[in-house]
């Protein structure tokens, strides 16, 4: 009697089967995980966090990563918050932080100008209407797993919790992500 129990409390069932591991703080998810899912990516990189720009100093050798994932057919998208933009304006002084959200985002384009223009390569700001529920959760999918950052009040980005999570079937966490962050990409506007 005590045993199904204790199984059925250890093992996942229904929608946490989605959940590979979660962080209390973002900044606790080593970067080899980071490194891991972008090269396990073979189809699509989509970077919907608001500035993305803890890629360019976390991850070893990601421009140059990002160009061989992109010349071996895999789409790689950025979606950024508009550096002038209102909602950038508010969270700096929310965050209150000497990097602000525009120098980051700022950091963040002037790495993928140097990228050069590649096919394959996409980024776009999020529209103004939607830069608010943008700021508020990064969605960062690597073709079926994905990494989710709801934000916390005033923290900044690697102070908040990050959720791990790896699509089952239609319908999951990982799905319903997915689709938030497609939204928001489907009425971006493109950068430059």
């Amino acid at each position: 009697m005590l045993w199904p129990k204790i199984v059925k409390d250890r093992i996942k069932t229904g929608g946490d089967l989605e959940i590979v591991q979660s962080y209390p703080y973002r900044s606790a998810c080593p970067n080899t995980v980071w490194s891991e899912l972008i090269e396990g990516a073979t189809r699509e990189i989509y970077l919907s966090g608001y500035t993305n720009y803890f890629f360019w100093t976390s991850v070893p050798t990601f421009p140059e990563t990002l160009r061989r994932k992109i010349q071996s057919g895999c789409r790689v998208r950025f979606l950024l918050g508009e550096p002038e933009g209102e909602v950038t304006r508010q969270r700096e002084v929310i965050e209150d932080t000497a990097l602000t959200v525009s120098t980051r985002l700022r950091m963040t384009l002037e790495a993928l100008e140097r990228l050069g223009p590649l096919e394959g390569l996409e980024a776009r700001f999020s529209a103004p209407d939607d830069a608010v529920n943008h700021v508020s959760l990064s969605v960062f999918r690597f073709d079926e797993q994905a990494m989710v950052t709801p934000h916390l009040a005033r923290l900044v980005g690697h102070d908040s919790p990050l959720l791990h999570l790896r699509r089952q079937s239609d319908g999951g966490m990982f799905s319903r992500f997915a689709e938030h962050a497609e939204e928001l990409w489907s009425r971006g506007v493109p950068v430059g």
